[in-house]
């Protein structure tokens, strides 16, 4: 996808940055939501895959890349709608693309939050 890049992270190793600018309410990224699990199967993704899953309309998606690499803030500047990460506010070319894991952690999962924002949480819980 030409509109993001992934490249070393602050927050992760890896992350998703804006190849351009985005505009609040604009689509900046859609899910390959190819990759469903079972809630079976999600008990069976090995341990360094597990923060790939994410829980959106009830389905566990295995996440792909790009998508897989953007990383958490408390202070997100996307927000997860139908299978996308859609602009909360106006995102600058350069900037890194984040998201509130909160809002698609499948049931009773809990992450350390690194995101580093002043108004970190340190602890994701899921919504």
């Amino acid at each position: 996808m030409a509109d993001v890049v992934v490249k070393r992270s602050k927050i992760a190793k890896k992350g998703v940055f804006a190849s351009r600018d985005f505009k609040k309410g604009e689509v900046v990224m859609k899910w390959d939501t190819s990759h469903k699990l079972t809630e079976e199967e999600v008990k069976n993704v090995p341990e360094e895959q597990q923060h790939y899953v994410a829980y959106n309309s009830g389905k566990y998606i295995l996440m792909q890349p790009p998508a897989r690499y953007i990383n958490h803030s408390c202070e997100a500047n996307t927000v997860v709608k139908d299978h996308a990460d859609v602009a909360l506010r106006d995102i600058k070319k350069g900037e890194e693309i984040t998201s509130n894991y909160a809002e698609d952690l499948a049931p009773g999962v809990e992450m350390v939050c690194a995101c580093g924002s002043k108004k970190c949480r340190k602890l994701i819980l899921a919504m």
